[in-house]
């Protein structure tokens, strides 16, 4: 190998998603020469095709509740109507101002910028060539002492008869019309957020999911709080179902579930989960080597079977977040570049689903903590004060997972409004290791929602051994 003072760079990111700008940003301003190639956002998933403009999404929907809702509160307020086209490009003028800022940040940084699709040609050399982002850009063979793959991943599809007639969450956020009846397939996050924000701004709604109860993996009490919200949504779901066909009929959509149902719509939404996105990458030219998924297999300092080659984010075998990819990306470049790390807790990563309303968790679920040891379970469920004068049918739920050992809380679970917001607060206790009496011991906002957490005295159930 030659000496580190031939290579180009010190340290070549591919992909400018949330971790691989932080982990090339936080390099270079250790000291380190690095370069970024990014062939589609700037910004990555996250910022163009996910979280914010799906966040956003979210918002608009929720604006026709609040005009509804405030018929309770003495407002004559009419019901409006939506304009599609106008959230769209207010959408993606915000959007577009993000991408500004990445790569304005990494500008100043002092980072090379290239576009394109970059390959491996060996696990120190890669080379680019121009995609969409820049046709004009001209092919590129740079060398780095270390290299981190920040890919990312893109949608997964079920081959099915017709499955080219559906789009994926890459396609919503460029539909030029707000489809009327959609089908939805899948019960993860992108499936939940998407029913709700389709129903919310009108439309028709059938969700179709494999599973009895939405969000698997999330607490079984939040899985089927969120079942009734769902229901209360005006969503149809057709649970323990799967689509086995799409035709087209006309102008219309035809869905055949396994179960026989047929439904007719005007969009199919495939929200069947995703998968790494590492197609083109040339790892056959290294020593990276992949799970079946095709996940890229990283130690826990995010090093690859090719020594120097490293992974971070949704194209590892990791918890797959945005959060969770920006702290791997500062992890991973003050270990290379300032020999010391700052310690974030990988055990405790608060999660949240935009839904109508939100779902957001911390820690352990009933049933993982369960099997650990006994614990005591603290569920409080009630009406937000909010709706006792809009009259919606909407309830919070709130719960506690206490080890009952040590009384440490281990798990926070809440639907209802602002979860997601609350929620943050609580991952710092849980992250602390605070017990219950410390929660007990807190005086709450009153009035709120959130004082709950800290007024729950009586214990609902106890379970495991």
């Amino acid at each position: 190998m030659p000496a580190a003072t031939s290579y180009d760079v010190d340290l070549l990111v591919i992909g400018a998603g949330s971790g691989g700008v932080r982990c090339a940003r936080i390099a270079a301003g250790h000291g380190a020469r690095v370069a970024v190639v990014e062939g589609r956002h700037w910004g990555g998933t996250c910022v163009n095709l996910g979280c914010v403009p799906k966040k956003l999404m979210v918002q608009a929907s929720e604006y026709g509740d609040y005009v509804a809702d405030s018929h309770g509160f003495g407002w004559n307020t009419p019901e409006g109507t939506h304009d599609w086209g106008k959230l769209i490009a207010a959408k993606d003028r915000e959007i577009s101002r993000l991408n500004g800022i990445y790569v304005s940040m990494l500008g100043k940084a002092g980072v090379r910028l290239l576009t394109g699709h970059a390959a491996f040609e060996d696990a120190h050399t890669i080379v680019t060539t121009p995609t969409a982002l820049d046709v004009e850009a001209k092919p590129e063979r740079i060398t780095a002492e270390r290299i981190v793959i920040a890919t990312g991943s893109t949608p997964s599809v079920p081959d099915i008869e017709g499955h080219e007639l559906a789009i994926t969450s890459d396609q919503v956020f460029a539909l030029k019309e707000m489809p009327k009846r959609v089908c939805i397939v899948g019960s993860g996050y992108i499936g939940i957020e998407f029913a709700g924000i389709f129903a919310g701004l009108g439309g028709s709604v059938d969700l179709v999911y494999r599973q009895d109860l939405p969000l698997r993996g999330f607490d079984e009490d939040l899985r089927t709080a969120l079942h009734e919200a769902i229901d209360q949504r005006g969503i149809r779901q057709h649970v323990g179902a799967s689509p086995v066909r799409i035709r087209k009929t006309g102008n219309d959509l035809s869905v055949t579930l396994d179960n026989g149902t047929i439904l007719s719509v005007d969009c199919v939404l495939m929200a069947t989960g995703r998968h790494p996105k590492i197609k083109g990458l040339g790892l056959e030219n290294t020593r990276v080597r992949t799970e079946d998924n095709g996940r890229i297999m990283a130690d826990r300092h995010f090093e690859t079977t090719e020594p120097g080659v490293f992974a971070i984010g949704d194209v590892t075998n990791h918890e797959n977040l945005t959060p969770v990819a920006i702290a791997e990306g500062h992890i991973l470049a003050d270990r290379l570049f300032a020999h010391h790390a700052r310690d974030w807790s990988f055990d405790t990563v608060p999660k949240a689903v935009f839904f109508t309303p939100p779902v957001a968790s911390v820690g352990l679920t009933e049933t993982e903590a369960a099997e650990r040891g006994t614990v005591d379970v603290y569920v409080s469920r009630f009406r937000p004060m909010r709706h006792t004068l809009s009259g919606r049918e909407r309830r919070t739920l709130m719960k506690l997972v206490v080890d009952q050992a040590t009384q440490k809380v281990v798990g926070v679970h809440m639907i209802g409004e602002d979860a997601a917001e609350i929620m943050q607060g609580m991952a710092i206790a849980v992250t602390a290791g605070l017990r219950k009496v410390d929660f007990d011991r807190t005086v709450g906002i009153h009035p709120s929602s959130a004082e709950e957490f800290v007024t729950m005295r009586t214990r609902t159930r106890v379970s495991g051994d």
